[in-house]
């Protein structure tokens, strides 16, 4: 039977980039470029909170990384590695091999190469820790609290599908396969905007990645630039696949969910031939949806210039009562 260490060199021991020590040793060893910053995000992945037990472990693999390099992606940093944290309850090295390979793939495809990490054993169900190291020039960071009064507010991608997706399998709507088939990408599968980040850089005042709802992720854009927004609900580029949905559920899916890994950024309207031009060169949609205002406060406006109510919240793992 396969030994905690022979797991290790198996699916998670990748030769390391020159100038750096990965895997092996008691810490792993980078240089950051003279000039730049370190940026570090980490996540924890929990077994029925944050995936169902029966997703594709493969998925589960890239959707691991994909969150944190998504984190990356927001402050405009060129991923350097990743270390990984594994509490597994039982050995499954068919499960680990095609975990291990959407891990690679994606860390491959974005020059971010596992140096580290830890593997354990769960009591009960299994957890996932990353966390990325990146890198960004010093002052070119995008941060939440640099949004300004005139800002246009713009998203990449669209929004929705992942929160559908994630109703219909946990049984909250009836079932549909036509929908979970066009959705569940979305969910199980995002790709970080990493390249859009690093083209906006210089160009964007302030940016946050969509992890637990649009409104929700705007409001810590307005809270930490102590400004207020409004945004047009009828310019929200909602997934294609959600045409047929009612207005509850869509508006609940656009504005209240998670899980969508696309960045919401805010730029000078002066700069709006310059942050289609970086959407370009980063190959991804953008879409100016709102403006950023001095006052403080966030209203959505229908497609009548009215204020819509009963806004959807976003996600909360300690919601208050």
């Amino acid at each position: 039977m396969a030994s905690e260490f022979d797991l290790i060199a198996r699916y998670f021991t990748r030769a390391a980039p020159a100038g750096l020590l990965g895997v092996g040793d008691d810490c792993a060893l980078f240089p950051v470029p003279p000039g730049e910053q370190v940026a570090t995000s980490t996540d924890l992945l929990l077994e029925g909170r944050h995936f169902f037990p029966d997703v594709d472990p493969q998925a589960l693999g890239h959707k691991a990384l994909a969150v944190n390099l998504s984190d990356l992606a927001a402050m405009g940093a060129r991923p350097i590695g990743c270390v990984l944290g594994l509490a597994l309850p039982r050995l499954d090295e068919p499960w680990l091999a095609a975990f291990a390979a959407g891990f690679h793939a994606l860390a491959a495809a974005h020059g971010c190469p596992l140096i580290g990490g830890d593997t354990t054993r769960s009591a009960h169900d299994l957890a996932i820790s990353v966390t990325v190291f990146g890198a960004v020039p010093a002052g070119l960071a995008l941060r939440r609290d640099g949004a300004q009064a005139g800002d246009d507010i713009w998203v990449s991608g669209e929004l929705g599908a992942a929160d559908v997706a994630y109703r219909l399998l946990d049984g909250q709507y009836p079932a549909d396969a036509a929908l979970l088939a066009a959705t569940r990408g979305a969910l199980e599968w995002p790709e970080p905007q990493v390249a859009l980040g690093l083209a906006l850089r210089g160009i964007a005042h302030a940016a946050i990645d969509i992890s637990d709802g649009l409104l929700q992720d705007l409001g810590h854009i307005l809270a930490a630039s102590r400004v207020g927004a409004t945004l047009h609900y009828a310019e929200l580029p909602a997934a294609a696949a959600l045409a047929a949905l009612e207005d509850a559920p869509l508006r609940r899916a656009v504005l209240g969910g998670g899980d969508v890994y696309q960045l919401c950024f805010t730029a000078p309207a002066s700069r709006r031939e310059a942050v289609l031009a970086a959407a370009a060169e980063a190959g991804v949609r953008v879409t100016r949806v709102g403006q950023i205002q001095a006052q403080h406060g966030l209203s959505v406006l229908d497609g009548q210039g009215q204020p819509l109510g009963d806004l959807p919240a976003g996600f909360d793992h300690f919601p208050a009562a």
